[in-house]
């Protein structure tokens, strides 16, 4: 009798490995990306670095809005008077404070907004040119990007002069007008008005050249499909743009409130090193109270408060980047 050999019994079917939940995936992956203390010591050297060129003037700078310090102790060898918080509580009840901020802020806005949408144009415009002339552009905004604030808002004010500023010249030219010997500070609005003129000049080359690189991001099958459904220029930048273009807007939009809102530079040299009422910031606020004034407590108080309003700031940046990462 021949033996059968019976087949064999088909293998357990395993049953499908469960898909890790999203956040069990993020962690996941941050796991496989980490390297351990890698990241921490290769970037120790910057970090101590930075603590030490910015970590004790900040530490100074808090301990002295406590003190009371000016030319008596300063010259006489007299230790500080500690005063707890009365520097803040002069700040906070000088009207002078509020109109500084009120101030900062709406030059901030207004500078800000202008630039990124003057800056955006530009990008877009990059995309359309032949590829010399948007060598041509680059280059050409790289040389602004890297003119000294110093430098360029002196070149402002002699643009603006009131005796032989070219501005002034041109203007008169126009019949019916006359603007010889005319001052553009004397009127806080014309003032501002070439103020801001030169930090969106300056702020330009930065906010076009980052978004053409990611205009290249852009899918043109994007674009393309949006024409073809009827989409006209305006509706294809709103609707595919745009969204594509918004978390890089994001960061270039902060980092320009962290840069604008700690205006000096321009207003102090347009003002001769000492900017009237009217055209105080923060910055030139807390500078003018120490070094002017000789209340160096006061000032620093001043910059402290100043400080504390930008790491708001500072704090949404940090929340885009970590939220971009994520979705990388």
């Amino acid at each position: 009798m021949s033996v059968v050999d019976s087949p064999s019994a088909p293998p357990a079917e395993q049953p499908p490995a469960e898909a890790p939940t999203g956040g069990r995936a993020r962690r996941q992956r941050r796991s496989a990306t980490s390297g351990g203390f890698a990241p921490l010591v290769l970037t120790l050297p910057a970090l101590l670095l930075l603590a030490g060129l910015l970590g004790y003037p900040l530490v100074r700078m808090a301990v002295l809005s406590f003190q009371s310090l000016g030319l008596r102790q300063l010259f006489g060898n007299l230790p500080p008077d500690n005063v707890g918080f009365d520097n803040y509580v002069k700040i906070f009840t000088d009207r002078t404070f509020y109109e500084v901020v009120a101030r900062t802020v709406a030059f901030t806005v207004v500078s800000v907004v202008l630039t990124v949408v003057l800056g955006l144009g530009v990008a877009l415009l990059m995309r359309r040119v032949a590829p010399s002339v948007r060598i041509a552009m680059i280059v050409a905004m790289m040389f602004v990007w890297a003119m000294p604030q110093l430098v360029a808002t002196q070149t402002f004010r002699w643009l603006v002069d009131s005796d032989f500023g070219v501005l002034n010249y041109l203007i008169d030219l126009l019949p019916g007008v006359d603007f010889a010997n005319h001052s553009w500070f004397a009127d806080p609005w014309q003032g501002w008005t070439v103020i801001t003129t030169i930090v969106v000049w300056a702020g330009i080359p930065f906010i076009a050249i980052t978004l053409n690189a990611g205009l290249t991001q852009v899918p043109k099958e994007l674009l393309e499909a949006a024409v073809v459904d009827g989409a006209s220029v305006w509706q294809a930048l709103l609707k595919v743009t745009l969204p594509i273009l918004k978390p890089l807007l994001i960061i270039v939009t902060t980092l320009s409130v962290i840069w604008n809102f700690g205006l000096f530079t321009q207003v102090w040299v347009v003002r001769n090193g000492r900017p009237e009422e009217e055209y105080q910031v923060l910055a030139t606020w807390s500078y003018s109270t120490a070094f002017n004034n000789n209340n160096y407590g006061l000032g620093s108080a001043i910059a402290v408060v100043t400080v504390l309003l930008l790491l708001s700031v500072m704090a949404f940046y940090m929340r885009q980047m970590f939220k971009i990462g994520d979705v990388d």
